[in-house]
């Protein structure tokens, strides 16, 4: 449920601020959502297609062109949010109160609707004042801040009542082709109870969702993305002719592009939707900064959740799966499967007019770089791999074993912000023994040492 936008960005994305604004202490430092556009298809990749020299319409060249700069937009006015946070409290709390935005004419809508039952109507209601409750008292907490406690969070005295409930809450909007960050989420056509629409794509995306929501609930007993009921908002149809899909944390909500000459159906592909749900989750459990190694292992575990849950919904055993994320959203012509290989990365594509899929499937081939922060979309290949290995080496679905593995390890407390591959790695392994026994825990060390993230003792 979105009591605060997840609440406020409490902890400061640190890339965006001077360094003498940085918070100096991790453990005083809350989840937040962070600074970047968690979107389903990395910037190379769209670099590639507005850069290519081979036969690529104009208009596509345009398309992806105007996809890196839209991106580019919202990083920069994303920075200068974070940066605001890091003012003394007289400078930031007109900016606090603007941002705090909560979804009042959603529940609002859902409370006077004739097409939903009677307990999702009283449910609407209660949620409705409690979060004017909520509100209120951060507006207190705000006030009543000291100037030297901007390392602390307000979150702790906001922090909302868990739901009396264990529903959820879906609604989808129509952005109706803008592009303007402030027009989101745009017109309201389904939430939470209603009929189908007469939207494909908007039923697409409401049912996705779902699936992915029951997926964490069914297995790992997780509610929504906060695990306390947050209400999930999509957008689709966003921009014109967008080529991507992506997970705003500034809005806190999924945004759906309709695709152009080479990418579509992001609604329709199970795998981005979980993929990019997870970005919101993972701010829940174990935050990780998106640059270098830990934003590889940000892409990464979005990309191991995306893939189960479109394996449960196929009823695919690791071995017998394709491991590919984004197999739909290719259009027929390109050449290529999918937009990344977890079995053998590298492999997912290969078209000359946008380049060849760049993921390395060890550590051989990482190398530092700038480019896409520091390779996250790039090098999430190694650790993808690594557990496409422990996962059939255990056998049976992905979920059951390797995934509870991954799950505990990002709910450890033991996987800090700027975690390297074998920080992350040797968790696994401790959690693995942990669940599963010395057996467990030498298959997934194996499954990292055959990727070379090998411990150097």
């Amino acid at each position: 449920m979105r009591f605060l936008p997840a609440a406020l960005p409490f902890r400061v994305a640190r890339e965006c601020l001077p360094r003498q604004s940085r918070p100096r202490h991790t453990h005083l430092r809350p989840p937040i959502m962070a600074s970047h556009i968690c979107s389903i298809v990395p910037p190379y990749l769209l670099q590639g297609i507005a850069e290519s020299q081979h036969d690529v319409p104009e208009e596509a060249r345009l398309s992806a062109k105007h996809s890196l700069e839209h991106r580019h937009t919202y990083t920069e006015h994303r920075c200068e949010r974070f940066a605001a946070l890091a003012q003394p409290r007289a400078a930031r709390n007109h900016f606090a109160q603007q941002q705090s935005i909560v979804p009042e004419i959603l529940l609002q809508h859902i409370a006077d609707s004739e097409d939903v039952d009677a307990e999702t109507r009283a449910r609407a209601r209660h949620d409705c004042d409690h979060i004017r409750n909520v509100t209120s008292t951060y507006k207190q907490a705000l006030s009543q801040q000291e100037p030297d406690a901007g390392e602390q969070s307000f979150a702790v005295a906001a922090k909302p009542e868990k739901p009396t409930t264990s529903g959820f809450y879906r609604a989808v909007y129509d952005a109706k082709k803008t592009e303007d960050e402030n027009k989101l989420p745009g017109k309201i056509v389904r939430v939470e109870g209603q009929k189908a629409s007469t939207d494909v794509v908007v039923n697409e995306a409401y049912d996705n969702v779902g699936k992915v929501l029951d997926f964490y609930k069914k297995f790992f007993n997780w509610n929504s993305i906060d695990n306390k009921g947050m209400h999930v908002l999509s957008s689709v149809h966003f921009g014109k002719n967008y080529e991507n899909a992506f997970w705003d944390p500034t809005k806190m909500q999924m945004v759906y592009g309709d695709g152009h000459t080479f990418l579509y159906h992001f609604t329709k592909c199970i795998d981005v939707i979980g993929h990019e749900l997870t970005h919101a989750i993972t701010e829940h459990t174990s935050p990780l900064e998106y640059e270098g190694q830990a934003g590889a292992l940000n892409e990464h575990i979005s990309d191991v959740f995306g893939i189960m849950i479109k394996q449960y919904v196929e009823n695919e055993t690791a071995d017998k799966a394709d491991w590919l994320i984004g197999e739909g959203c290719l259009l027929p012509d390109v050449k290529g499967v999918a937009l990344r290989n977890m079995k053998d990365p590298g492999t997912a594509y290969d078209d000359p007019r946008f380049g060849k899929d760049p993921q390395p499937s060890s550590m051989a081939g990482y190398k530092r770089t700038t480019q896409d922060n520091g390779g996250v979309h790039m090098f999430s290949g190694i650790p993808n791999r690594a557990f496409y290995l422990a996962s059939v080496a255990f056998g049976g679905f992905s979920w059951e074993k390797a995934g509870q593995i991954w799950w505990n390890t990002m709910n450890s407390g033991s996987v800090p912000p700027r975690s390297t591959f074998i920080q992350f790695a040797d968790v696994t392994v401790e959690v693995a023994e942990e669940l599963y026994g010395d057996d467990g825990a030498k298959i997934v060390r194996d499954a990292w040492n055959t990727v070379g993230v090998v411990r150097k003792n």
